[in-house]
């Protein structure tokens, strides 16, 4: 039961407005009755201006390029994540239309619009030392079955599209900080809490969160980090078969590390 639940954790928007290009340009306007008298106006000009141009977005083979990889971190396995896992992902839901894309932030499911997204899963893999007796590699395999396992999502967006994107989620775990329910492929996991996680650092801004789940009376615990950096946001999404997930802190701060 636990296995079929976690499972559905990981597989387990509104949309989000593009910035538009936009120019304002000064004008000088002489008024009729001061040219009848001969008369100029002695104020100058505004100078022509425009905007900044909006931030373009990146495209899912600049973003495959940017995430975090197995050369990136010698003590994790990598295994590409696959299409079929996303569409699973974009089905799940939540009993409070609030919360939903909370819910689809855990199962692959970036919020807003992206122009590109990349993703892959990392499981942390300690290795027994050289020389690891037969009884101490077999726990150290044991072990490692209840490592923390995590689901990485990219996704890039035009103009403010990444802020705003960040800013959805982060509501959503406010208004839903007291628990919800998450649905997906007919099955329905009760969240019981959506805390603050521990502290991150690195990109413009970051999301760490500590959500409980109710498995039948048991409790498990997962991670959810969220983390902007320019127009990308990359978020991690992390459980473990032992029922207390880490937050994936040498993931994250490899995968901000190379987005620059």
């Amino acid at each position: 039961m636990r296995t079929a639940l976690v499972r559905r954790t990981v597989l387990t928007a509104s949309a989000v407005s593009l910035a538009l290009l936009a120019t304002a340009c000064g004008g000088e306007k002489a008024d009729k009755a001061d040219k009848a008298d001969g008369k100029t106006d002695t104020k100058a000009s505004a100078p022509a201006t425009s905007a900044a141009p909006a931030a373009k977005g990146k495209t899912d083979a600049e973003l495959a390029k940017l995430l975090v990889a197995q050369a990136d971190l010698a003590d994790h396995t990598f295994k590409e994540a696959t299409p079929a896992e996303a569409a699973a992902g974009a089905t799940a839901t939540s009993d409070k239309p609030e919360c939903k894309v909370l819910v689809q932030a855990q199962a692959f499911v970036p919020a807003g619009t992206p122009s590109g997204t990349a993703r892959t899963k990392a499981i942390a893999t300690p290795k027994p030392a050289a020389g690891t007796s037969p009884d101490d590699m077999a726990k150290a395999i044991t072990g490692a079955l209840g490592s923390t396992a995590t689901t990485v999502t990219l996704a890039s967006y035009e103009g403010k599209g990444a802020e705003e994107a960040f800013a959805a989620v982060k509501t959503a775990s406010e208004k839903c900080s007291g628990g919800y329910s998450a649905t997906q492929d007919g099955e329905t996991t009760k969240i019981t809490k959506a805390a603050p996680g521990a502290a991150v650092t690195g990109g413009d801004e970051a999301l760490p969160l500590t959500i409980e789940l109710d498995a039948d009376g048991e409790k498990l615990t997962t991670q959810l980090v969220l983390v902007r950096k320019g127009n990308t946001v990359a978020t991690f999404s992390s459980l473990s078969l032992a029922g207390i997930a880490e937050q994936p802190k040498a993931l994250v701060d490899a995968q901000v590390k190379k987005l620059g």
